[in-house]
């Protein structure tokens, strides 16, 4: 889930699950609200001081931890908790390793966020405030890449004051990715770092901190200290009004590999499930002004050289015109077909020509 690269799938499809971390903090929130001094207080999850991590496996035995930065939560005082978490906010430290886990795993460009709710009762922890840290053993629902799925989740929440609330993980939890139709994902990310060996599943472990609704700011200590340097929010692609020239070629090589720009059966009509990738591109072409887009067609070896070469023109000027009518100046692209010249894989099976038949952006700088 929010895992990136390599997440670790252990025994069989049988085996009992483990919960995603982020789900933990929902149900802690919820465990707060009794036990406030004021019963009827709703809670906010406060960014600053939250964090969540997870830790993937490549090549069987390289173990990377990276995290999402961008959080936000709820809980209204009548026990209903939601904690949403922003994809793009993904952080392994690389930017090529970011783009690569939004647009080639999660697919931010179709499904920018997920989302964690609960409804628990909030008697069960009527304890809290008196203990001050309860274990407690948590069923909730995770909303990513389209699906939905209930788990559950053992979560540790711990009252910091009367008006804040530390929700975290007892144990990393290991969230497999094939329940939410990424496994795929897996395969992409893989031939996109040329590595072989992801395992798919993901061990996360997170702290979240909650606020009661209009207390006042307290920067305690245990607060304070349990927030690295690397923690909070961070600026996404959305925020951000230009990039640089290794930003834009990063992610024109990231979008070239999505598959997700999609046409009519042997014809150049751009279908209507290519809007998500075709805004990104945009997007991003926009932001790289002094780079000159090449948008490249491709196709399969199926039919003939000529056929196949005229296909791929027409498909690449379709995207363009695209790219153009929705704003961006012409004289920034251009496009050309290749048919069957340049595949990346043999045609040998069906799935490999699908991986021949693609769209791809490449970038050079624009001549004054």
């Amino acid at each position: 889930m929010f895992g990136v690269v390599g997440l670790v799938r252990h025994g069989k499809s049988s085996q009992r699950w483990r919960p995603p971390a982020l789900v933990v903090v929902v149900f802690g929130l919820l465990l707060l609200a009794p036990q406030a001094a004021n019963a009827q207080l709703n809670w906010t999850l406060d960014p600053a001081n939250s964090t969540l991590t997870y830790q993937s496996v490549k090549k069987n035995t390289i173990v990377e931890t990276n995290k999402i930065r961008n959080l936000s939560g709820t809980l209204t005082s009548d026990g209903a908790a939601k904690v949403t978490f922003d994809l793009n906010s993904v952080d392994t430290g690389i930017d090529l390793r970011n783009v690569r886990m939004r647009f080639l795993f999660f697919e931010t460009f179709k499904f920018p966020t997920a989302e964690v709710t609960a409804k628990v009762d909030p008697a069960a922890f009527a304890d809290l405030a008196t203990k001050r840290r309860m274990s407690a053993h948590i069923p909730f629902r995770l909303s990513l890449h389209g699906v939905d799925k209930d788990l559950e989740a053992n979560v540790v929440v711990t009252m910091i004051t009367d008006s804040m609330v530390s929700i975290a993980s007892e144990a990393p939890v290991a969230v497999h990715v094939e329940d939410f139709g990424l496994l795929p994902n897996i395969e992409k990310l893989q031939q996109a770092a040329n590595v072989s060996s992801i395992v798919p599943t993901a061990s996360v472990s997170f702290d979240f901190v909650f606020a009661a609704d209009g207390a006042k700011p307290a920067a305690t200590p245990a607060v304070a200290a349990a927030a690295p340097a690397d923690a909070g929010p961070v600026a996404t692609d959305a925020g951000k009004t230009s990039f640089s020239d290794d930003e834009c070629l990063n992610r024109f090589e990231v979008l070239s590999r999505t598959g997700a720009v999609y046409f009519r059966p042997a014809s150049a009509r751009l279908d209507e499930k290519s809007r998500p990738l075709l805004a990104e591109v945009v997007g991003v072409v926009g932001k790289c002004p002094k780079l000159k887009v090449e948008v490249s067609g491709h196709t399969d070896s199926d039919g003939s050289p000529t056929a196949n070469k005229n296909l791929s023109e027409r498909r690449a000027k379709a995207v363009a015109d695209a790219i153009i009518a929705a704003g961006i100046p012409s004289a920034q692209i251009t496009a050309s077909g290749y048919g069957e010249e340049k595949p990346v894989a043999p045609n040998d099976t069906p799935k490999n020509k699908a991986l021949n038949r693609r769209i791809e952006f490449s970038a050079t700088p624009l001549s004054n």
